[in-house]
This record gives C-alpha cells, sequence and structure tokens, in this order.
C-alpha cells in the first residue's frame, strides 16, 4: 500500500483529501504546516506528498527546498490557489512534479497521484522499467500497444495524432516550427503545411490537455514553432 502525504494547513480540505485517496486504497498521513510534515517525512516512508504551497511556518516551497537538498526524489505534487501561477511556476523549478488548482476534482486528484506514483515505482526501481513507454507530465505512451493514457485514464488518438505525440515525447522541451515536425512525422517535403500541423496538434490537445485553450504540455513558441514540455 502506498502512503500519500498530505500538508494543509486546512482541516477541511486534508479531511476530504483523505477520504478521496483512503477510498482509492492509499495509506494517509496528515499534516497542517510544513515543519509537521517534515517530522513526518523522518518518521514514515513516504511515497508522494501533496503539498499546498501557502502553508505556516515552512511553507510548501520550502518544505520542497529541503527535501530536494537532501536527495529526496519522493514525488510531490502542489496544491495552488487559482491565480497563483508564479508560485506554480516557482515550484515546478524547485522540483515539484505536478501541481492542481483549487477547487480540485476528486477524479483528478486521484488520477493524477496514481499515475505520478506508476512513475514513480518505474523509475525508482520497484518495478520494470519498460524501454517501450515514453511518461511525461501524466502523459504515458506506450510504444508496444499503441496506446496513450493521460492521468491514467485512455485516450483515443488517431494514428498521426500519436506519432505527432511520440515525436514531441522523444524531444522534450525542444522547439520544432511546423516544416520540421512534417518532415519528420510525415516523412515527406513540407509544403504549405503549416495549417495540417496546426490542426493535428489541436485535435491532439483537446485531447491530452485538460484545459486545451491553456495548454501545460503541448505548446505555441510564438515565431518558432511548437514544443512539449
Amino acid at each position: 500500500m502506498y502512503t500519500v502525504l498530505i500538508c494543509d494547513d486546512d482541516d477541511d480540505i486534508r479531511h476530504a483529501l483523505e477520504i478521496y485517496l483512503t477510498g482509492g486504497g492509499y495509506r494517509v498521513l496528515s499534516a497542517g504546516n510544513g515543519w509537521e510534515a517534515l517530522k513526518l517525512l523522518g518518521a514514515e516512508t513516504v511515497h508522494l506528498i501533496l503539498l499546498d504551497i501557502m502553508i505556516p511556518v515552512l511553507d510548501g516551497t520550502e518544505v520542497l527546498t529541503l527535501l530536494r537538498e537532501k536527495q529526496n526524489n519522493v514525488p510531490v505534487i502542489f496544491l495552488t490557489a487559482k491565480g497563483e501561477d508564479d508560485d506554480k511556476i516557482a515550484g515546478l523549478e524547485l522540483g515539484a512534479d505536478d501541481y492542481i488548482t483549487k477547487p480540485f476534482n476528486a477524479k483528478e486528484v486521484l488520477a493524477r497521484v496514481k499515475a505520478l506514483l506508476r512513475r514513480y515505482a518505474t523509475l525508482g526501481g520497484m518495478a520494470t522499467a519498460n524501454p517501450s513507454v515514453l511518461s511525461m507530465g501524466g502523459i504515458e505512451l506506450d510504444d508496444d500497444s499503441k496506446s496513450v493514457t493521460c492521468d491514467g485514464e485512455p485516450v483515443p488518438v488517431t494514428p498521426k495524432e500519436y506519432d505527432i505525440l511520440k515525436f514531441f515525447m522523444q524531444h522534450p522541451g525542444k522547439v520544432f516550427s511546423s516544416r520540421e515536425i512534417y518532415r519528420s512525422v510525415w516523412r515527406d517535403t513540407p509544403m504549405g503545411t503549416e495549417n495540417t500541423v496546426a490542426v493535428h496538434i489541436r485535435h491532439l490537445r483537446e485531447k491530452v490537455e485538460i484545459d486545451p485553450a491553456n495548454p501545460r504540455h503541448l505548446k505555441v513558441v510564438w515565431g518558432k514553432g511548437y514544443k512539449f514540455e
């Protein structure tokens, strides 16, 4: 059984998360501030942390900084309020693995936790790594079965959408022009292909992004092309 630590100073949020996670088969620990969280982490084996940014004593970014300084790679999902974009970015730069915006959806929380623990188990040696599986930010692509899941849920994609996603996940963070994408995925000479690529990427966003209008993964780099992160 995996153990999840919830760190939030809101009793109602901690209680709600505990109900969701316990119902999902997880053992749950609870802390109301950053210092309590660190004490629990020192005394217990924790497999994932749901960490609010705005907590007392030590805030979420301070807790995460101390964890990563100790080379503790436990997965961390930040809990953030709407509009705390700077805090989300700071958390990801410090080593957070994901974030969930309040108010949250119970199914989304469970799906994110499940997906992140599955990746952690594989990378941490608790399961045999499968070189045919590409995984990033909750999106998982299995090249053996030619299937895609997002936060643990299967996503139906067309063969071309699959090829585009695979191409991006093989080159995370790298910017590609429409011509480069067309040449690599369609394996043909790119001539007037910008709209074709744009349409396929738009359809792909609608399937793998929580908010396609504000994508977290398939992003436009204005004047240069697209990238996956």
